[in-house]
């Protein structure tokens, strides 16, 4: 029997990855979080076979979650779950520690092949992203500029590339509109750049942003 912990903000969307688990012949046990810091505590209380997290929730997000629980418990799987692009966060949800990484688009039809994946010890990525990531490896040593930035700085990067003012960049991000400032400043210098809108153009032709 597996214990699964599912974390999401949207209880909608919690209800519906517990269906599909619990549609699975095999015997699965979930228990739920709706954010960050929820599941953090959880997970260190309890043994779970398998974390499915999301990336954007309040208190502490998704790619902060996994940080400390690969610091507490680095033998425990994390399956990263979420409604950005692989191209957006795949990599970095990898370099922190993540076993797989999954869309919410593509979850009802790869959700359990992930699971296997994942608690038979391998990495989950999809086949055009894994084919990509290969390509990247093969063409561009030094990687793209946005690989320069921190987790946190990319996050404002898409945010700001998606049309977003700092004051809702500031309350999605639970930050200060003055830190917001102070991060898009840092985000222009590292990506050697002057305008929010050759950030928007860089975002759109790496297709971190819809």
């Amino acid at each position: 029997m597996l214990k699964v912990l599912i974390a999401d903000d949207h209880p909608i969307v919690r209800k519906g990855l517990k269906q599909i688990l619990e549609d699975n012949p095999e015997k699965i046990v979930t228990h739920e979080a709706a954010d960050g810091r929820e599941a953090v505590q959880k997970a260190l209380n309890e043994d779970y076979d398998l974390v499915v997290m999301d990336i954007a929730m309040p208190h502490t997000n998704g790619l902060d979650a996994l940080k400390e629980l690969r610091t507490a418990k680095p033998l425990m799987p994390v399956l990263m779950l979420s409604m950005y692009p692989e191209e957006q966060y795949a990599v970095r949800t990898f370099k922190a520690g993540a076993s797989g990484y999954l869309t919410k688009q593509n979850a009802p039809e790869e959700l359990l092949q992930a699971i296997n994946k994942v608690l038979s010890g391998g990495k989950y990525v999809s086949t055009s992203m894994a084919e990509k990531l290969a390509d990247d490896l093969s063409t561009d040593a030094q990687g793209p500029l946005h690989e320069k930035l921190s987790d946190r700085e990319f996050q404002v990067m898409c945010l700001i590339a998606s049309g977003k003012s700092a004051s809702e960049i500031a309350e999605k991000l639970f930050l200060s509109v003055k830190t917001v400032s102070t991060y898009r400043a840092r985000i222009l210098i590292k990506m050697d750049m002057k305008h929010n809108a050759e950030l928007t153009y860089y975002a759109i032709k790496n297709a971190l942003v819809d």
